[in-house]
């Protein structure tokens, strides 16, 4: 608990800053069909102007966006806490995991924007009520996220440590939630965990959740070439995660993110055309296809699948995702770059851009 109090005041000298710690770009819109994004799609598709796309979320979550609007605005943790509660751990795993890593970034940024006053709603609840499992798995988030920041931190370890302290305890506070044990992978990732370590972890989480694309989306990044082990590794991990998802699962769309992780920094259009790519594609499609439509991983997968298919020059299809989550873009690839909405805008242009010059060919 004192630690946070300790973090606050780091950030207030060292001046956090918001986003990734580390941001790739492959192209983009510019590179893709030797257009332009010049088109602006919000008037005559009835799409979202770019000053109103929300970053906080991958897609709409009123209840969740209500929550963070009042501990921002009054410094209220209460509707929070509230929700969280009224969140179960057994039915709804995935849509707990989110609402908590939400609720953790919207104190990260509070934080960032005002330091020594933003997001002091989390360090309030964490006081007032220590107990509290939810506030716990946030506060655990919140760490990690901190911590991600700025790898070459002299504070990092530091910070992961109290995040794996706080894990275990957000565990004790909730025995049947699995979130704790997923932010814990986050945390076993940033400080190197052996895998003989990672794997015990792992086999945790799933015994709670042996299907939750959240989980999963963690510990690829554990076995990814840019955090631990190699290309090889990543694509191994999502191919098994894939052929034992049950129907309904969003897992089939796991290799699409392991080869987005592994992607070089430049990549010509052909090699979105290639079999590789084409193949984690045709798997994410089957998998939205196939998937509940409130699933709260969904938007994730959309936005990746946007991505891919405007830069495959798949315009047909990439505007059928734009449709369905134009509004709010808080997932990845936007939020690797440094104006998340600016690349998001682009895109989503090219995809409009696109598909009317097929149309009229």
């Amino acid at each position: 608990m004192e630690f946070l109090f300790i973090l606050l005041a780091i950030v207030i000298v060292c001046g956090v800053l918001i986003g990734p710690a580390m941001r790739r770009r492959r192209g983009g819109p510019d590179a893709v069909g030797g257009h332009r994004a010049a088109v602006d799609p919000t008037g005559a598709y009835g799409f979202v102007p770019a000053e109103q796309l929300d970053v906080r979320l991958p897609g709409p979550d009123e209840e969740l966006l209500a929550a963070v609007e009042e501990a921002r605005r009054t410094q209220d943790w209460k509707p929070a806490s509230e929700l969280l509660a009224r969140t179960d751990a057994t039915a709804a795993p995935e849509l707990r995991w989110q609402r908590v890593q939400t609720l953790a970034g919207a104190a990260a940024q509070e934080l960032a924007t005002a330091p020594g006053t933003g997001g002091m709603w989390l360090r309030h609840w964490r006081v007032v009520a220590p107990k509290d499992a939810g506030g716990a798995a946030v506060q655990a988030e919140f760490l990690v996220q901190q911590a991600m920041r700025d790898p070459s931190s002299q504070d990092y370890r530091m910070i992961l440590e109290e995040a794996r302290t706080v894990c275990g305890e957000a565990a004790l506070l909730a025995p049947g939630d699995p979130t704790p044990y997923i932010v814990q992978l986050g945390v076993a990732r940033g400080l190197g965990a052996s895998e003989a370590e990672f794997q015990s972890l792992w086999e945790t989480v799933v015994g709670r959740a042996p299907h939750h694309m959240g989980a999963h989306l963690s510990a690829l990044r554990y076995w990814s070439a840019k955090w631990h082990g190699s290309r090889e590794k990543a694509d191994a991990f999502a191919r098994r995660a894939a052929a034992s998802a049950p129907q309904g699962s969003l897992l089939p769309a796991l290799p699409l993110f392991a080869v987005h992780d592994h992607l070089p920094d430049i990549v010509s259009s052909e090699v979105y055309r290639g079999e590789v790519i084409s193949q984690a594609v045709e798997a994410a499609q089957f998998a939205v296809a196939h998937a509940p439509a409130g699933h709260p991983v969904l938007p994730h997968v959309r936005h990746l699948l946007l991505w891919f298919l405007v830069n495959a020059r798949r315009y047909p299809e990439a505007l059928e995702q734009v449709r369905a989550v134009d509004g709010h873009i808080g997932a990845l690839p936007w939020s690797y770059e440094e104006d998340p909405v600016a690349a998001y805008a682009a895109y989503r242009a090219m995809a409009v851009a696109g598909w009317e010059q097929g149309s009229r060919s």
